[in-house]
């Protein structure tokens, strides 16, 4: 997500939007790609259904990652905070949640992606290494 990371916490939220849906966006093509070869057999259609679903879910969800997680940080005037991060990563959760019907799938989810939205901010904020160079 580099892109995502060079704008200014808190105030371009529609680019910090844009930049999170693409990526999410991304992510759910790789989902669906790996799907599609691991599933072989599934007729055309259902295999076209099933990738627009999932598509469109994690786009979704980059979505509502970016635009809480700005939002928040405008509203808490606090941009560099991990807190703004886990409440965009719990949104994007609980839309799992709405998606699947399930309320133990959206409250896990939450948790989940909260935290590791959060952990995420918090190693850029801290310039941990992952891999022997600081995440830019």
């Amino acid at each position: 997500m580099p892109g995502y990371w060079e704008l200014e916490e808190g105030k371009d939220c529609v680019a910090k939007t844009v930049e999170s849906t693409k990526f999410a966006t991304f992510i759910g093509l790789s989902i669906t790609g790996l799907r599609v070869v691991v599933f072989l057999a599934e007729p055309p259609l259902i295999a076209l259904k099933t990738a627009a679903s999932i598509t469109g879910t994690t786009a979704a969800m980059g979505a509502i990652f970016g635009l809480t997680t700005c939002l928040s940080a405008q509203m808490r005037e606090k941009p560099d905070s991990a807190l703004n991060y886990f409440i965009g990563g719990c949104a994007s959760g609980a839309l799992l949640g709405v998606r699947t019907h399930s309320i133990l799938t959206g409250s896990m989810s939450c948790f989940a992606l909260g935290c590791t939205a959060a952990l995420a901010k918090i190693a850029k904020i801290e310039d941990w290494r992952i891999t022997g160079t600081a995440i830019r």
